[in-house]
């Protein structure tokens, strides 16, 4: 991004890598549209500067800067256990890279390259759901169809006895919430009395709502980052009385419950070996190639439509 809402292409001489690195050739990257949308916008408030910084970006907010944190490649050169491997990093859209090799996750067997650009959405959705600490058969609201809303949900379905119920304000979500096995709702028919909401939706009332599905004593787990938005919120009526908590989570720290014996490239492990299920690749909702990424960013960030990760080839 060179300027708020303006990006392109640019190259660059790698340098040898030194030992301990290794020289990745991208084949795929995702764009994470929430984040990514908003730094593509200038939306990071100079109080997040410093934590908003991905893995490997070049640049300061708000630009000029190189963004994105979810990229697929082959290894060129490194160590021997390394050269040849499909690996995940978080680096941004690049041809071509070098990194420490301690900072690449070779892909699980099963896991199609293509699909693990997902990988960095499902490790915010597996932190959510770590802070949300669901129970086997809790009634469980996940509100907002997005990329991370959904794998949030597919992953709290699989609990055992879990009612789960993903919700979003366009009905064509629907579609996606079938192939993942979940039922869906439009907002006036979502169920209440939950004991657990996972609000993922990026809009103010999506959290709304989540104070009105939420039951006595329940948790709202808040995955959104609104930028530098101001998000009004209603912290009267029954809030009080019914003991509700609204929780954080930010996938750059392991959940409270899990860091004792976490950290993550276990965590990431998990994530890759998840990603072997094919119901996921519902998510790619659309690929384009490298050379049209500073257009695809544009539209992403002005007119998402129903766009939910979408995939770059290299």
């Amino acid at each position: 991004m060179t300027a708020p809402g303006r990006g392109e292409i640019r190259g660059e001489a790698l340098r040898p890598p030194a030992d301990g690195e290794v020289v990745i050739r991208a084949l795929y990257s995702g764009i994470s549209r929430g984040t990514e949308a908003l730094v593509f916008a200038g939306r990071v408030p100079p109080s997040e500067w410093d934590r908003m910084r991905a893995p490997f970006q070049e640049g300061d907010f708000p630009a000029p800067v190189k963004y994105g944190y979810s990229m697929v490649g082959h290894v060129e050169r490194g160590p021997d256990a390394l050269t040849g491997r499909t690996v995940f990093v978080l680096h941004p859209h690049q041809t071509r890279f070098i990194v420490p090799s301690g900072d690449v996750h070779v892909l699980s067997d099963g896991t199609p390259p293509p699909r693990a650009v997902l990988a960095a959405n499902l490790e915010t959705a597996l932190n959510g759901v770590w802070d949300g600490r669901p129970h086997v058969g809790d009634r469980i609201a996940v509100i907002g169809a997005g990329t991370v809303g959904c794998l949030a949900a597919w992953l709290v379905s699989r609990i055992p006895g879990c009612d789960v119920e993903l919700i979003d304000i366009n009905p064509r979500r629907a579609l996606v919430a079938r192939a993942l096995e979940v039922r869906f709702a439009e907002p006036p028919a979502a169920a209440r009395d939950v004991d657990l909401v996972i609000h993922a939706s990026g809009a103010p009332e999506g959290l709304e709502l989540a104070l009105q599905l939420a039951g006595v004593e329940a948790r709202i787990v808040e995955l959104s980052w609104f930028g530098d938005r101001d998000v009004p919120l209603s912290l009267g009526g029954a809030f009080h009385a019914r003991r509700l908590t609204i929780a954080s989570s930010q996938v750059g720290r392991i959940a409270p419950s899990q860091r004792p014996r976490w950290d993550t490239r276990r965590r990431m492990q998990l994530v890759l070996t998840l990603l072997r299920d094919p119901h996921l690749d519902v998510l790619i909702s659309g690929e384009s190639e490298f050379e049209a990424l500073p257009d695809v960013m544009a539209t992403l960030a002005r007119t998402p439509g129903d766009t939910l990760c979408h995939r770059i080839r290299y």
